[in-house]
């Protein structure tokens, strides 16, 4: 399975599951390269019915699905991957957990936990908030000038994170990042497909 990180989607917490998976078809259709799915609220049971359900979409498009934070469903349903978060389990405890050919993502707003998940074995790095989000309430706007300064530093995938929207997305272009991670600009789309084929016609200008 190609590991293209150009266009990551990261879904919306708690949409049904048959929104889910019609979402992120047509997000698929018109582009998307990875998705990862994000349930902070939901129950295990719930994330895994959901999880299993989308795998098997993903699979038939040959598209790597990562899991959000819980290594437990990300196993359970042989997903692509996982990513984690610095108040997660450690990456050094997560790798003896998971498969060897496990995708693991870690997110990182500074450039000291971006060299320490690189120095750890992270796969790529979610890095932001690039700018004002409302899908995260807790997350803080990285600096200026850091996208730039830990894309030059590290040598694994660095995929920018929060608030991107087609309106703004140009101004990333030559901060060496390898995608973008997007959520309502596609979830919350009148078309997902039209919104992630926007998307990668601004990316590859």
């Amino acid at each position: 399975m190609n590991l293209d990180m150009t266009l990551y989607l990261v879904t919306e917490e708690s949409v049904p599951i048959d929104s889910l998976l019609k979402v992120v078809e047509q997000a698929i259709k018109g582009g998307v390269t990875i998705v990862q799915l994000r349930e902070k609220s939901s129950l295990g049971k719930v994330f895994y019915e959901k999880a299993k359900a989308v795998k098997e979409l993903l699979d038939s498009y040959n598209v790597p699905l990562i899991i959000n934070d819980r290594i437990d469903i990300a196993i359970a349903v042989n997903a692509a991957g996982v990513h984690i978060g610095q108040s997660d389990l450690p990456l050094a405890v997560v790798k003896k957990i998971v498969p060897k050919s496990f995708i693991i993502g870690v997110s990182a707003g500074t450039l000291e936990e971006a060299r320490n998940a690189e120095r750890n074995g992270a796969t790529y790095l979610g890095v932001g908030s690039v700018f004002p989000t409302g899908t995260k309430e807790d997350a803080e706007l990285l600096p200026h000038g850091v996208l730039e300064e830990i894309t030059k530093t590290v040598t694994i995938p660095v995929v920018a994170i929060g608030g991107i929207a087609i309106e703004n997305v140009d101004t990333l272009q030559h901060t060496g990042i390898a995608g973008v991670a997007v959520v309502s600009a596609i979830m919350k789309a009148d078309s997902p497909s039209l919104a992630a084929k926007s998307f990668l016609e601004k990316l590859k200008k």
